[in-house]
């Protein structure tokens, strides 16, 4: 392979890196926006917990999305073996995140569960929000999980496992929504915790993954 072909293939890398990664981007916005909304308006901790949860995805993913940049750039002076690390030190950054979030979700619910009971009325919103939720967050963990590993990119492949591990979290929080619906139509006061277990729910599926 010419010199000229090498660098032209680095470079189409590049840029299919630099394309899933500003979708992600894109995506983390829409989620975040959506689900703070509803959230708020329901005043479910289940969806908050999510859209803290997809607040730093939206983080993570602008983090990804320079480190990518960065990451391709040639070597130099002081850089001698390139700028290939940056992409590492991505992945632990937004590791660090997920943990920070998950800290803040734990507290929040154990607050509801066992200190100050908040009331939560789902809605069709909250329904439709979570489902395309997880619709969203299966495309983009596949596109960068394929790029992740056809680039060996550890960044990529960190920004996959946030958008994967929201859509476990968001399939929890639905079902913890169903039984705030039973305890509703039932008279049954207790069901309605399921929200805030939810919320652990989730922090424990970030810890794991």
């Amino acid at each position: 392979m010419t010199g000229a072909a090498l660098a032209e293939g680095l470079e189409r890398a590049d840029r299919e890196k630099r394309l899933v990664a500003f979708t992600s981007v894109v995506a983390a916005v829409f989620l975040t926006g959506m689900k703070v909304a509803v959230g708020v308006s329901t005043g479910s901790i289940g969806i908050l917990a999510e859209a803290a949860h997809s607040a730093l995805d939206l983080v993570a993913a602008g983090v990804t999305f320079w480190a990518v940049r960065a990451a391709g750039r040639p070597a130099d002076p002081e850089h001698t073996y390139g700028h290939g690390k940056i992409e590492n030190l991505s992945a632990l950054f937004e590791t660090a995140l997920l943990l920070v979030t998950c800290i803040w979700i734990v507290s929040e619910s154990v607050e509801r569960l066992f200190f100050h009971p908040a009331h939560v009325e789902p809605t069709p919103w909250a329904f439709a929000v979570m489902a395309v939720s997880i619709v969203v967050d299966v495309s983009r963990s596949r596109a960068l999980a394929r790029t992740a590993k056809k680039y060996g990119s550890q960044a990529l492949e960190a920004d996959a496992l946030h958008f994967s591990t929201d859509v476990w979290s968001s399939t929890v929080v639905l079902v913890g929504l169903v039984f705030v619906v039973l305890s509703h139509r039932l008279g049954v006061p207790w069901l309605a915790q399921a929200d805030a277990v939810a919320a652990l729910a989730v922090a424990a599926i970030v810890v794991v993954l």
